[in-house]
């Protein structure tokens, strides 16, 4: 197929421009390509470095020192590639990154979440690797961001992969697979008309299969407009391999939108199955009691990690307590790993984390 897919009909009505469609994101020259888990061998990852006093105004250079911290620490494991949008930001980034992190000014960016931004990667299973777009469009079009638009595509050229552009709107944070078949989101990102307008539920769920090479999705209802994202499921929920996946639920004593939604998907994926017929293990994970900040965008996710080789780089957030237990449980989750934890607080006030600025490149 060489139509064009609705995200970038979508992303051409918001920007004015379109970058010309490859095939669709299912029709890879016949060969099975899927995403896989987050677990695989990593051959780097990315990041993109901020840059924009427009977007976090005097909290810029905190969030910059929480990026490079990221940055700094995945480079301990396997190669980091940060995005700057130009000369200044590059060389402001490989003073504050060191050595150790490649810095690039060839693919420009608007902001940091390159979770949501940069391809997602499949593999065909005969060593091969391509990507896939998912059409960003600024958190159904609540930003303007038009060079995060082609970011997927610019990182696709980079890394000479083939590339495809979904047929639906969506980011990498908004969808958690196992890579063995099943995938879970929130309906609120995804079958919402701020991306995927005039798409029914059933049709975007075969739009997500298609591109991810999965036979089952989970959907969890998730919160519609209180946050920028519309809940992505990356920040409650996350698999831990096949048959397991592990859920952050909050103090018994809080029940704002956020707690309610953690306790139905606890509910939900507890009561659910996978592709493979397997009922899911649920690991309950504790959310912290207390936290260091008061912005009222705060992510307070220990389940917002990013999976490197040999290690699992979370945050931490000054509740001795939880804070010790979420490292057993991920520790337990993911044995022969380290467990980091980082205080990124300033990154967290801007409502996402650690997993939502990086995105994994998995070895063909």
């Amino acid at each position: 197929m060489t139509h064009l897919p609705t995200g970038r009909r979508l992303l051409d009505a918001l920007f004015g421009t379109s970058p010309s469609p490859g095939p669709a994101a299912g029709d890879a020259g016949g060969s099975t390509w899927r995403v896989p888990a987050d677990d695989v061998p990593h051959a780097r990852t990315w990041m993109s470095w901020p840059s924009r006093r427009s977007i976090w105004g005097r909290h810029l250079g905190g969030v910059q020192q929480d990026i490079a911290l990221i940055a700094r620490t995945v480079a301990a494991y396997e190669r980091v590639v940060m995005c700057a949008p130009d000369d200044y930001s590059a060389t402001e980034a490989r003073a504050s990154c060191g050595p150790g992190v490649t810095v690039i000014d060839s693919i420009p960016t608007d902001d940091l979440w390159m979770r949501d931004t940069c391809a997602v990667f499949r593999q065909d299973g005969r060593g091969r690797l391509d990507a896939v777009g998912l059409n960003f469009n600024g958190w159904g079009r609540k930003q303007t961001h038009r060079d995060d638009a082609e970011v997927a595509q610019y990182v696709a050229e980079f890394t000479g992969l083939g590339f495809h552009w979904a047929d639906f709107v969506g980011e990498g944070g908004s969808i958690e697979t196992d890579g063995d078949g099943t995938v879970m989101a929130t309906e609120s990102s995804l079958v919402n008309k701020n991306r995927n307008r005039g798409m029914t539920r059933p049709e975007i769920e075969e739009a997500v299969l298609r591109a991810y090479g999965a036979e089952k999705m989970i959907w969890v209802p998730g919160v519609r407009g209180q946050d920028i994202t519309d809940n992505h499921i990356d920040v409650t929920s996350r698999f831990v391999r096949p048959g397991v996946v592990m859920v952050q639920v909050p103090p018994d004593d809080r029940n704002d939108v956020w707690a309610r939604d953690a306790r139905e998907q606890f509910a939900i994926l507890s009561a659910a199955t996978d592709a493979r017929g397997r009922r899911l293990q649920v690991v309950r994970v504790d959310g912290p009691d207390t936290v260091r900040s008061r912005g009222s965008k705060f992510v307070d996710s220990y389940l917002n990690f990013h999976l490197v080789n040999g290690a699992v780089v979370t945050a931490q957030f000054g509740d001795a307590a939880k804070d010790s237990a979420a490292r057993r449980a991920l520790a337990e989750a993911f044995p022969g790993r380290e467990v980091v934890q980082l205080d990124v607080d300033r990154l967290m006030a801007g409502g996402g984390g650690i997993h939502c600025s990086t995105m994994h490149q998995p070895l063909p």
